[in-house]
């Protein structure tokens, strides 16, 4: 391994955005370490890379115990880490209103995408402030619903909206260090999660109508180049949008 090889952490690894970019990493020549909840979608990942430095460690970032143990694996295997790609996340049960929300789908929500990017964010930040020389970068998947939200989706539009003060703290905090933050928000990559998009979903007039979606490699690059720049420069917030979804404007 070239003493020059860039060392990446990704949650979410194992499918959608989170696949994709572990993949433009490891394209890129980087080290990547591919944190996810069910195993056997992290290999799929791997196997999709044959010849890449890909390290596999099942985590469930909203357990502090496997946060712990996806760092641990990363300071003793490389010593060091110069980005973390915060993308774990869950939508939650979809269609269901706010007052019927159950608090346990509530709970999950949360844990996932707001408390599991802090618990990762505070573990990466320890090893980027301890090693040698001092820096590196994260970027928290954001979604557009950090801007606007969709019906039914008080959850996951809170953690969204959550996730943007968490980039803001990240950056202000780690100006010491070399540490720099940004965020990416995304709307309609064509993923697993994305599917319903092609059958029809609400919209805030109460129609259901299909939306167009993007291919998820243009998220990939856009990540990528956000991650390669020299810590002296930070793209602070990126939105990544299917072109005429039902965004901007009044739709």
């Amino acid at each position: 391994m070239s003493a020059e090889r860039k060392i990446a952490v990704v949650t979410g690894a194992g499918s959608g955005i989170g696949r994709g970019v572990s993949l433009a990493l490891a394209g890129a020549g980087w080290s990547v370490v591919l944190a996810g909840r069910k195993a056997e979608r992290l290999a799929e990942t791997t196997a999709l890379a044959p010849g890449a430095d890909l390290v596999r460690v099942p985590t469930d970032v909203a357990r502090p115990e496997d946060v712990d143990a996806l760092f641990g694996t990363v300071r003793e295997r490389y010593g060091r880490i110069d980005f973390l790609f915060n993308n774990a996340g869950t939508f939650g049960p979809g269609g269901v209103p706010l007052e019927d929300l159950p608090y346990s789908a509530w709970r999950k929500v949360v844990d996932t995408n707001l408390t599991g990017s802090f618990l990762c964010a505070q573990a990466a930040f320890r090893l980027m402030k301890d090693q040698d020389p001092q820096g590196g970068r994260i970027i928290n998947n954001g979604s557009i619903s950090a801007h606007a939200p969709r019906p039914d989706s008080v959850a996951y539009t809170a953690t969204k909206h959550a996730l943007t003060g968490l980039t803001k703290s990240l950056s202000l905090d780690g100006r010491p260090y070399r540490i720099a933050c940004g965020q990416i928000d995304i709307g309609n990559a064509a993923t697993d999660m994305t599917q319903r998009m092609r059958r029809g979903v609400p919209q805030a007039n109460g129609e259901l109508a299909v939306e167009p979606v993007m291919d998820a490699a243009d998220v990939a690059t856009t990540v990528l180049h956000m991650a390669e720049l020299p810590l002296e420069a930070n793209i602070q917030f990126a939105t990544v949008l299917a072109t005429t979804m039902p965004f901007i404007g009044r739709g």
